[in-house]
This record gives structure tokens, sequence and C-alpha cells, in this order.
């Protein structure tokens, strides 16, 4: 059974920086997709940023430039976010794509406020 759990999340001032980090454990396949999503009060889950297998990362338009995503080899991924804004605040969930299944993270709480 595939499990990922977050960590990193917090309460941090506009303009400061966090480090989310996703444990993953289980039977992963090799080739497969990690990447972060947030979900804004009342709103859809929206992608912020993922990485293949192979290294091929994508951006949302709205944290280019501010956060970046990585992978280790002990099927670990981070996200680290800079220059944190106020609309940034959202709960922030851990994917993994392989073939045909998805696995989700619990979630994690980020704030950013004076």
């Amino acid at each position: 059974q595939v499990q990922l759990v977050e960590s990193g999340g917090g309460l941090v001032q506009p303009g400061g920086s966090l480090r989310l980090s996703c444990a993953a454990s289980g039977s992963i396949f090799s080739v497969n997709v990690m990447g972060w999503y947030r979900q804004f009060p009342g709103k859809q889950r929206e992608l912020v940023a993922t990485m293949t297998s192979a290294g091929s990362t994508n951006y949302a338009d709205s944290v280019k430039g501010r956060f970046t995503i990585s992978r280790d080899k002990a099927k670990n991924t981070y996200l680290q976010m800079n220059s944190l804004k106020p609309e940034d605040t959202a709960v922030y969930y851990c994917n993994l794509k392989v073939i045909d299944r998805e696995y989700w993270g619990q979630g994690t709480q980020v704030t950013v406020s004076s």
C-alpha cells in the first residue's frame, strides 16, 4: 500500500520561506510523477509543481521563480517555497501518479500572514 506523508507546513510572514517534504512508502513503480497541489477554501485543488522520475518539471505560473520542486532517490519529494505571499495560503497536498493510479497525502496547512 502506497502512503504519502507531508510535513513542513506552518505559519510564515510574507516574504518568508518554507520547505515542504513528502515521504513516500510502499511499492512504487520507478516511472512516475510526483507533485504538489494546493487547495484554497471553497476551491478545487490546483497544480503547484510536478516532477517526473526522469527529472522534468512543471510549475504553475503563479509560483514560477519562487517555488522549486525536487526529489531524492529515497522516494521523497520536496517543495522549497520562497518569497511567500498571503495568496499562497492554502492546504498543500503531495501527489503521486503511477501508470493508472493516483495517490494523495493528507495535506499540510501553509499560512502566510503578518
